[in-house]
């Protein structure tokens, strides 16, 4: 189908060109050849008034016109053209001299004097009228009295139309810069015809495949110019169309992600919160419906449902700060502090509240570890992995130390000599609500958003997390800070 296109429309610009050129080459020859037979005939006729003007100046000289008349006949009869020269001379009405049949003109042709005539022989002979149906060059001159005329006729036959023809080689040089333009023609709609084909078939194309990107070869001259101009122009609009479809699809995306995070937070808060809320409504409905029960019954009824309370308490202050991390995390505001000075007042708080009990906290963080951070955040993300490792690793031992450095970032690890975790597990521990042992999970109190809160703060403030299982044979959580900007 392409290739049907390219030679249509190929011919669409060939053929009203060559038409055109052959036009002109057309009428220039025609041109030429009229006024080439103009100049022919202009010349008989010139011939034929000159041996009419001579014999007339030879009368008016008293002289004899015949030798001359046989000097001019045999002249003019060398030449094949002019082999049937006929001359009549009349004096007086009557004719004097005469070679080849005798000439009469009719009165209209005798006023013009000269031109082309029909049978001009009209004296009858025993042989009819030998002119009857003939043209001839004719030329009439008459004497100043007017007493002689001289009467000069050439037959128009076709030796004399051949004569009076311009040469054949014209026809030859005519046809041969036709030839040569039509090709000019043909090679040059050829090549401008690749260049708009070539656009055409873009055209065509990127209306069909959104994903066509032309990249095709013009040549060095204006029209290739304009051709890659506008294919440069068309990629730069398809590129920039592509990229916005895939930043569009990235931030639906997103939004759906965000939303179906959402619901599933939603969904999982809602689960959570029923366990404690059924608990304490059970235990407060037993006390209620037994108001004999003893003193020592009813104190272990309302502490259990104390210690729900306090779950479901913490729960909501964690729902509250991972929805606070997500929805502003990039607004957190951050200062300068001293990642040493902030751990060791967590080792001092863990270690006046007991809150590990037997697991013992260190850490190893040079002085003047400067990095821009919030210190309430991050004060809260050790505790939540220590924590951690207190309630679940079954370790004796959790550390917190600095491993390395970047031109922007700290890198740091915090690791426990727990029993860690199995390889399935690990790629699910930042997820909300994950627990590993979830009935041995919800007796220690754990919320499930602890690591998923630990995983967006240091997100909030622009560094990485991961997590594996470590040498010490607990968890490694490995993760990144932001050094303090112009520190090195």
């Amino acid at each position: 189908m392409a290739s049907k296109r390219r030679i249509s429309y190929q011919w669409q610009l060939f053929i009203p060109l060559v038409a055109t050129l052959w036009l002109i080459i057309a009428g220039m020859t025609f041109w030429q050849f009229y006024n080439e037979r103009e100049y022919r005939k202009t010349q008989i006729n010139e011939q034929l008034s000159l041996i009419s003007s001579r014999i007339l100046a030879a009368n008016e000289e008293d002289l004899d016109a015949r030798p001359f008349m046989k000097f001019a006949m045999d002249y003019y009869r060398d030449n094949p053209l002019y082999d049937l020269l006929r001359i009549t001379v009349y004096k007086d009405g009557r004719m004097i001299h005469c070679y080849g049949a005798p000439i009469a003109l009719s009165d209209t042709e005798r006023k013009r004097e000269r031109g082309i005539t029909l049978t001009p022989g009209v004296e009858a002979t025993t042989e009819g009228t030998p002119d009857a149906g003939k043209y001839f060059y004719y030329s009439l001159k008459k004497s100043d009295d007017g007493r002689v005329s001289v009467y000069t006729v050439l037959p128009f036959d076709n030796d004399i139309l051949a004569a009076s023809l311009p040469s054949t080689r014209i026809f030859w040089v005519m046809f041969a810069i036709a030839f040569v333009a039509t090709l000019g023609a043909y090679f040059s709609t050829r090549y401008f015809g690749r260049n708009i084909t070539n656009l055409r078939n873009i055209a065509e194309r990127a209306s069909t495949d959104p994903n066509f990107m032309p990249a095709m070869e013009y040549p060095h001259d204006e029209l290739g110019d304009i051709s890659r101009q506008i294919t440069n122009m068309y990629n730069q609009r398809s590129q920039a169309m592509q990229r916005q479809k895939r930043e569009h699809a990235v931030a639906l995306h997103a939004i759906e992600e965000k939303a179906r995070s959402k619901r599933q937070l939603t969904n999982n808060i809602n689960h959570e919160l029923r366990t404690p809320i059924g608990v304490i409504k059970g235990y407060i409905d037993t006390i209620l419906e037994n108001p004999d029960m003893d003193d020592a019954s009813r104190t272990h009824f309302l502490r259990k449902a104390s210690e729900h309370v306090d779950r479901l308490v913490n729960l909501i202050a964690d729902v509250s700060a991972i929805t606070r991390l997500e929805e502003g995390g990039k607004l957190i505001s951050t200062e300068e502090l001293d990642f040493h000075d902030v751990a060791y007042t967590i080792a001092n708080d863990l270690e006046e509240s007991g809150s590990l009990g037997s697991m013992t906290f260190g850490y190893d963080i040079p002085f003047d570890c400067k990095i821009m951070g919030n210190y309430n955040l991050l004060s809260g993300m050790i505790l939540n992995l220590a924590k951690n490792s207190g309630a679940y690793s079954k370790g004796t031992y959790c550390e917190l130390v600095l491993t390395g450095e970047d031109e922007k970032f700290y890198h740091f690890e915090f690791r426990d000599d727990g029993t860690g975790v199995g390889e399935e597990h690990l790629p699910h521990l930042f997820d909300r609500f994950y627990r590993i042992d979830s009935g041995r999970t919800r007796k220690a109190g754990g919320t499930g958003l602890g690591l998923p809160i630990v995983q967006n703060t240091v997100l909030a403030h622009g560094g990485e997390i991961s997590v594996s299982n470590g040498k010490l044979g607990g968890l490694c959580f490995k993760f990144t800070l932001p050094k303090v900007r112009g520190r090195k």
